[in-house]
């Protein structure tokens, strides 16, 4: 019974898969990290941009307005 338990607790001594799992889950969460950083910078710029297509598509033109957060104006 000893040898069994022994053999058994060199094998999960020598089993990777939890800590691949952990360094995969790891990885996982930083990339997420990163691109919710990316939207959040760009967020403004691109309300923006789809603000100025819109305008263009309608025919109009982007006004910015003074003292207006990122994305402020309308269309004129």
């Amino acid at each position: 019974m000893r040898s069994f338990l022994s053999a058994f607790a060199t094998r999960l001594r020598r089993d990777q898969r939890g800590a691949t799992a952990v360094e995969y889950g790891i990885m996982v969460s930083l990339i997420a990290v990163v691109i919710i950083i990316a939207v959040t910078a760009l967020g403004g710029t691109l309300k923006d941009t789809f603000t100025q297509v819109q305008c263009s598509v309608m025919g109009g033109a982007h006004v910015y307005t003074a003292g207006a957060a990122a994305g402020g104006g309308k269309c004129s």
